[in-house]
């Protein structure tokens, strides 16, 4: 699976796509056994599953991010929020000159908080112009239906689902000593003031030691049928009050 679109301009000219999927990643610490760029490449494959199964245009990801609250790890590098709205509006300009007025932003990293902000601004204006993906349900969804041991909240942070994912679409960037990196902290209600470092030494929260690669591609599979409901929430026309 190619995590860098190779589509060519003809063939984009020859399918005519109508929506663009652009994965947004990050260049963050993901303890000692996966890459820096580990959300970037769970954004990227499942863009590219998407790509796979739907008549969209994959775009290039954004491979830096906010990653603020992983600020105190070495290699960790972040974009403002401002910075990172500026790139997805400039991105969306573009694709509307070009004819594609729907946007789907794949998002890999969970500290993106102002990517649900761009939506909804988005939406405000041109209902059904946006959407983030995957959502809370996707994903729970996904996490059910794979067999994951974990919830979301449990498993924050480099545990079972991002290992699962990289074990499935890129083995070879998982290190040795997932099975051991467990570790749990449910409590962490002043995340946004302290940052990771006040909850985990080695940067993990969850429970890698549950990833397999089977379990990472049920998840894939799971979300891209369900980005099937995105589409069709974006093409559907607006209800209007009486």
């Amino acid at each position: 699976m190619d995590l860098i679109p190779m589509t060519t301009s003809t063939e984009v000219a020859t399918h005519a796509p109508k929506l663009a999927v652009l994965p947004v990643g990050s260049f963050e610490q993901h303890g000692s056994y996966l890459p820096l760029a580990t959300d970037t490449i769970v954004a990227s494959t499942i863009a590219a599953s998407i790509g796979a199964q739907y008549n969209v245009l994959v775009l290039p990801p954004i491979t830096v991010s906010c990653s603020h609250e992983h600020a105190s790890w070495p290699g960790t590098v972040s974009i403002s929020h401002q910075t990172l709205t500026a790139i997805v509006e400039d991105v969306r300009a573009s694709l509307v000159r070009s004819g594609i007025t729907r946007l789907a932003i794949v998002n890999g990293h969970g500290g993106n908080y102002v990517l649900s902000n761009i939506i909804q601004t988005a939406n405000a204006l041109k209902p059904g112009s946006m959407t983030l993906f995957p959502g809370r349900a996707d994903w729970n969804r996904a996490r059910a239906e794979a067999g994951l041991l974990t919830d979301a909240h449990r498993d924050m942070h480099a545990g079972e689902l991002e290992v699962s994912i990289l074990l499935h679409s890129c083995p070879d960037s998982v290190r040795a000593g997932f099975a051991q990196g467990d570790h749990l902290a449910d409590e962490r209600a002043m995340l946004l003031v302290h940052g990771m470092g006040a909850y985990t030494e080695t940067g993990v929260i969850g429970q890698p030691s549950a990833g397999s690669a089977a379990k990472g591609q049920a998840v894939l599979r799971s979300l891209t049928a369900a980005f099937s409901d995105h589409i069709s929430a974006m093409n559907a026309e607006p209800e209007v009050s009486i």
